[in-house]
């Protein structure tokens, strides 16, 4: 996991072939003009998920973790207080794993809590099973899905 804000994206973008596109997007784009909903960026391989949601105490956050696509989720209003545990740890699985919805969710506990305010972003990967939308008032932000396979053909 990753927590961090924008103006340090470069640090990351060799991470991924597709992480300096993803980071484009995010400061090009005039993110609070798009409304809620999908956006693709490069076919299935990334594309941003606009949420705008009423945050949730903590109790009723559910761990999740994909295994397809690296989640970058940008606070753009709000302050989401996102929950983390290693994926290894997590031991009270909610039901299989959603090949079709690339996601599983659990009942364990977060090992830990970030508050992102709004302009932090955190990047999870698939060892991290994690637990967004937790707040006292709204939130509203956008999900990069980056998928795991190179797309640019190397």
């Amino acid at each position: 996991m990753i927590f961090d804000v924008l103006a340090n994206a470069d640090r990351y973008e060799a991470m991924h072939p597709l992480f300096p596109r993803a980071f484009a997007f995010l400061r090009e784009t005039d993110l609070m003009a798009l409304a809620p909903g999908r956006y693709p960026i490069e076919g299935e391989a990334l594309f941003a998920i606009i949420e705008e949601a009423d945050g949730r105490v903590r109790a009723d956050a559910r761990l999740e973790c994909h295994r397809k696509y690296i989640d970058i989720q940008l606070v753009l209003q709000g302050t989401d207080e996102m929950g983390w545990k290693p994926l290894c740890d997590c031991r009270e699985p909610v039901a299989e794993y959603s090949d079709k919805r690339d996601i599983r969710f659990f009942f364990d506990a977060p090992a830990s809590w970030v508050t992102v305010p709004a302009g932090g972003y955190c990047v999870f990967f698939p060892e991290d099973a994690h637990a967004p939308l937790v707040s006292a008032g709204s939130i509203r932000k956008v999900v990069l899905k980056i998928a795991l396979g190179r797309s640019d053909g190397a």
